[in-house]
């Protein structure tokens, strides 16, 4: 494949599936708004001023439409108010970047994230049965030959301005591909293999085509209230681990004041409280998240999961975020040090296949299979070995399934390490830690 520095960067953006803000949500005559109350009672008493509590979310946060900021402010109980955006996806045109295909028969040969982790030694012990992955993502294909088996329809929602519908199939590819490294069904002899093959996938859909871009096309869209809906929504229904593989760009620490990353930490360690662990890609930027007081969402709040991305070699790619304390664990997401060594063909894993190979939905790629890379494919590997853990330990809390994860990882001394946390995931490990 003829693969030049843009268009391969492009394809990391997209796999990273970046956040850009865009207009506020309205609705009706009002504006909607992500409320984080304190103490009990914030959503009575807003009902009691005249507004609209759309939905009440774990850990006091409420959505709320409204006419009057001020006024809503000034209820007794409101700590924080924050406009509800809508967010594009910060990616190029499918078609410039379809990532490389292939059609062999046996895959997991090519499955070097799975091979370095020690997921076959871990599938001795484990397959994630019995456990329940959410992918807060585009969606699933739920026909796709790898994933059929285990994606449960029932459960699976779209969440599009506040409303739930059933409609969570993909309409873009990522979500498959990282629903396949989480839990791939290793039924059959051909296909990819995911981390826990026997886990339940519930799609949580959170995009959906509707803005106009520049170019008069329509721009897949998601809202806050979406992704804060779908988290909590992924604990009421008792998922063992729920997978964002999203993220914003680098945030300025004076962007922290409109009480945004309070609600996400408030709505996650809800969810961590109800028995589902929220695991979260760090992000496709290069940036050092600790220089300048910078953080990114929702990785940078506690009680989420955050995971950096790795190579075969089992080093910090080029583009993965990190900084002290900003990341968990690392974890395979493709690619090596640098972009001129990812692409050459004088490596162990020549490109594509330093890449991550995965599903994705033939009607939109041509394809069963496809390489990516990406932070956002780093994040399932964890998703799916904590299905892992549950599955032994199907009474551990999410704190001691990461710890699990945590103390079973290797490569570093400690869990400080501004790239790779407790160190690169050993699915196999993490089993003997629990």
């Amino acid at each position: 494949m003829n693969q030049s520095r843009r268009t391969f960067l492009k394809g990391i953006a997209a796999t990273g599936v970046a956040l850009t803000a865009a207009g506020q949500v309205s609705a009706g005559d009002g504006t909607r708004y992500i409320v984080v109350g304190s103490g009990e009672g914030a959503a009575k008493r807003i009902r009691d001023a005249g507004f609209s509590v759309e939905r009440e979310l774990g850990g006091n946060v409420l959505v709320v439409t409204a006419d009057d900021r001020s006024a809503l402010e000034s209820v007794s109980g409101v700590s924080e108010v924050v406009v509800d955006r809508k967010m594009t996806l910060d990616a190029p045109k499918l078609e410039e970047e379809k990532a490389e295909t292939t059609t062999d028969e046996e895959l997991y040969p090519l499955q070097w994230d799975k091979q370095v982790t020690d997921v076959p030694e871990a599938h001795t012990t484990a397959t994630g049965e019995g456990t329940r992955i959410a992918i807060i993502d585009t969606g699933v294909d739920v026909d796709h030959p790898d994933l059929a088996a285990n994606v449960n329809e029932d459960e699976g929602k779209l969440f599009k301005y506040g409303e739930m519908s059933d409609d969570a199939t993909d309409v873009y590819g990522h979500g498959t591909h990282v629903a396949g490294i989480a839990a791939a069904s290793d039924e059959g002899t051909t296909g990819v293999v995911g981390t826990a093959p026997d886990a339940e996938i519930v799609s949580l859909r959170v995009f959906y085509y509707d803005d106009i871009d520049d170019d008069g096309e329509e721009e897949l869209t998601t809202t806050r209230a979406d992704l804060f809906t779908a988290i909590d929504y992924a604990a009421e229904i008792g998922a063992d681990a729920a997978n964002m593989s999203i993220g914003t760009p680098p945030i300025p620490p004076q962007d922290n004041a409109g009480g945004l990353k309070v609600g996400y930490q408030r709505v996650i360690q809800s969810a961590s409280r109800r028995g589902t662990l929220t695991v979260v890609s760090a992000g496709n930027s290069s940036a050092n998240l600790q220089q300048g007081g910078y953080f990114t969402l929702p990785n940078s709040v506690a009680g989420a999961m955050s995971v950096s991305a790795t190579g075969p070699n089992d080093e910090l790619v080029f583009y993965s975020n990190y900084g002290t304390n900003e990341v968990s664990v690392g974890a395979p997401g493709g690619g090596y040090e640098t972009l001129e060594k990812t692409l050459s063909e004088d490596t162990e894993w020549p490109y594509p296949t330093n890449l991550v190979l995965s599903s994705v939905p033939p009607d939109i790629y041509g394809a069963y299979y496809a390489y990516f890379a990406g932070t956002s494919m780093a994040a399932p590997q964890v998703t799916g070995t904590a299905a892992l853990v549950r599955e032994l330990a199907p009474d551990a809390n999410p704190n001691e399934v990461e710890q699990a994860i945590e103390q079973g990882a290797e490569g570093t001394s400690g869990k400080s390490d501004p790239e790779l946390g407790a160190g690169r995931l050993n699915a196999n490990r993490a089993l003997d830690s629990i």
